[in-house]
């Protein structure tokens, strides 16, 4: 399975950054980090911008996992039977896709294969960028049985 994992803002040198890099390390399947960043400085066409450079990232043969609060929680069980069930009808690319301090829009939304949320409480997309990573390492664990879960 290929690993896509495209969000807003680049994340620096610090606690957050050496967790994010340690699960990428981890995770066995082809991970790309897709860091989209606008150059305006005003936050309304900041927005737009950032937007628009997803967008121009989702691919139509990919499956593509929004995180958003309006989606469903996920035990770690069952978002590693998802990814396995794409993975037993023959997709081969998973995208998943973090949006800014302002989320994301409905076209956006609408792209999703699935809206998956963290829970009723807002997260800084930073801490969520480590949050996906630990689940897609922990499905991958889990798809191959392996102890690191434990339910």
């Amino acid at each position: 399975m290929k690993i896509d994992l495209i969000t807003i803002g680049r994340l620096k040198k610090g606690p957050l950054f050496d967790l994010c890099a340690d699960y990428q390390k981890r995770i066995g399947w082809p991970l790309n980090l897709i860091e989209c960043e606008s150059k305006h400085s005003d936050a309304t066409k900041a927005n737009d911008d950032e937007q628009a450079l997803i967008l121009s990232h989702l691919r139509n043969d990919a499956v593509v996992v929004v995180l958003d609060e309006r989606g469903n929680g996920l035990k770690s069980l069952d978002f590693a039977k998802t990814i396995e069930k794409f993975q037993n009808i023959g997709e081969r690319h998973m995208q998943f896709v973090i949006g800014g301090a302002d989320g994301l829009n409905d076209e956006i939304r609408n792209r999703a294969s699935i809206l998956l949320s963290f829970g009723q409480q807002t997260w800084p997309h930073m801490l969520a960028r480590v949050m996906i990573l630990e689940q897609i390492y922990r499905a991958q664990q889990i798809l191959k049985n392996h102890p690191y879960h434990r339910e």
